[in-house]
């Protein structure tokens, strides 16, 4: 990616995104429904920065912009990798933080529908525009970087849980642990609680009727 222009990665999505869009007519309402939006997209790891806008029913992406844009999308290459070529939720990375979104919600909303819509396959899109050999070869990229982020993920929790478990620190199963003797406590404390207050107010009832006799 850091080899490729980023004038020329605008050229490949712009191409990519006038062919899935103009071939189906059931995504012209949901196009139309984004005119004028402009979305920001920065590649932090290689520092590429793209703006993909909508106009007259059709998509475009460029590499400069001159106005603001409505939603700006943050991520690393693995990142947007797991969202195009691994299909993960975007709505599950945008939770696990691993894309970044602020800007216009209702812009965000039109946005996910589009896109759902879709069903975007950027392997086969790519193959479709520009051969085999390119589109393969940049999903073959792509699923590697998402199992090298995979495995140095699972490598650091790893080291993390070896380093707690030597501090003597819990892990996860005794936190677990933990918190259901923490609220079997908490419940048993509750109904001591009932006990108490309920003998109190019997105890007001026979005071008040040896009063009265």
């Amino acid at each position: 990616m850091r080899l490729i222009p980023v004038p020329v990665q605008c050229v490949v999505m712009t191409t990519v995104l006038e062919l899935v869009f103009s071939r189906d007519a059931n995504l012209k309402p949901y196009l139309a429904d984004l005119e004028g939006r402009v979305f920001r997209i920065h590649i932090s790891d290689t520092n590429a920065i793209m703006f993909l806008g909508f106009s007259h029913g059709k998509a475009w992406v460029h590499s400069t912009f001159d106005g603001d844009p409505d939603v700006r999308l943050n991520g690393t290459t693995a990142g947007f990798a797991r969202m195009c070529f691994a299909h993960e939720d975007p709505d599950e990375l945008v939770f696990q933080q691993v894309l970044k979104l602020s800007g216009d919600s209702d812009a965000m909303l039109r946005f996910k529908k589009l896109f759902a819509a879709a069903d975007l396959d950027w392997e086969r899109e790519l193959r479709s525009s520009f051969g085999d050999f390119f589109g393969t070869r940049v999903a073959r990229a792509a699923h590697a970087l998402v199992a090298t982020e995979q495995k140095l993920t699972e490598g650091t929790k790893q080291v993390l849980q070896g380093n707690l478990h030597a501090m003597d620190i819990p892990d996860a199963e005794r936190l677990q642990q933990w918190q259901a003797g923490v609220e079997h406590f908490s419940h048993q404390v509750s109904k001591l609680k009932g006990r108490v207050t309920r003998l109190e107010h019997r105890h007001e009832h026979l005071c008040e009727e040896k009063a009265e006799s």
